[in-house]
C-alpha cells in the first residue's frame, strides 16, 4: 500500500475476473474502505494501518473481496440505493446511502449515473488541513500514461455517444458542485495525487470539442 494523500491508502490487484489490474483505496482517518480486493497481507495489512469502519462500493460491480472484509471487522457494506436491488442475490448484506449522504466520517457521496444508475463519485478529506481533498471515480474515468479517457465503446452500451455526451454533462455539473478537490483516484487506474482539477476539467473541455 502506499500513501497518496496524507490518510489516504492506494493498493493495486489483479483482478482473474476481468483480466485486469484493479485499484483499491483506505481512508484511515474514518476507517472507510472502497471497493476493496484485500492487499498483500490479506486483512492483517488493512489492520497495520487502521481497523475499517465501513466498505463503500462505487458501484454495484465493485462488490469485490466486500464479503470478506466485512466478515473479518463485523462491517457494514454500502451502496448506492439504486445499485441495492442488484446486490439483493449476493452472500454480503449491503445496505443503501443516497446521493449526498456522509457515508463515512467527512466522506460524501455525489451521483454519477450515466454509465449505471448507481455510480458514485466519493469526495474523501486529507488528514492534512492544508492538503485538498480526493474524489475517486467507479467506472466513469480511468487513468493510464498521464491521460483520463471514458471507458471502451463495449462497454458503454447500445449507444455509446450517448452515453458518453452523459458522463461529460455529468462531470462538468461535478466539476462545478462538488466542494474543493485536487486529487483523483480511480478503480481502474493510477492515481494522479494533484492537479487533478486541472487535468478534469481540461478532459472536459476536451469533450466538448
Amino acid at each position: 500500500m502506499d500513501e497518496v494523500l496524507p490518510g489516504i491508502l492506494h493498493w493495486t490487484t489483479f483482478h482473474d475476473g476481468i483480466g485486469q489490474t484493479v485499484h483499491s483505496h483506505l481512508h484511515t482517518p474514518s476507517g472507510a474502505i472502497f471497493d476493496p480486493r484485500l492487499p498483500e497481507g490479506g486483512v492483517e495489512a488493512l489492520s497495520a494501518a487502521v481497523v475499517p469502519t465501513v466498505v463503500l462500493l462505487s458501484n454495484r460491480h465493485h462488490l469485490r473481496h466486500a464479503a470478506e472484509v466485512a466478515a473479518a471487522y463485523d462491517l457494514p457494506i454500502r451502496v448506492s440505493s439504486a445499485g441495492l436491488d442488484d446486490l439483493a442475490a449476493s452472500d454480503a448484506a449491503v445496505t443503501a446511502f443516497e446521493p449526498g449522504d456522509e457515508v463515512a466520517e467527512g466522506v460524501s457521496a455525489y451521483a454519477l449515473p450515466a454509465l449505471t444508475p448507481e455510480e458514485t463519485v466519493f469526495r474523501i478529506p486529507s488528514a492534512a488541513a492544508d492538503t485538498p481533498a480526493a474524489v475517486l471515480f467507479a467506472d466513469t474515468l480511468t487513468h493510464h500514461d498521464g491521460e483520463l479517457a471514458y471507458m471502451p465503446d463495449a462497454l458503454l452500451g447500445d449507444d455509446p455517444e450517448a452515453v458518453r455526451i452523459e458522463m461529460t454533462a455529468q462531470l462538468s455539473k461535478l466539476l462545478e458542485t462538488a466542494a474543493p478537490f485536487d486529487t483523483l483516484l480511480f478503480a481502474h487506474g493510477n492515481p494522479v495525487p494533484a492537479g487533478g482539477h486541472a487535468l478534469l476539467t481540461e478532459f472536459v473541455a476536451a469533450q466538448h470539442g
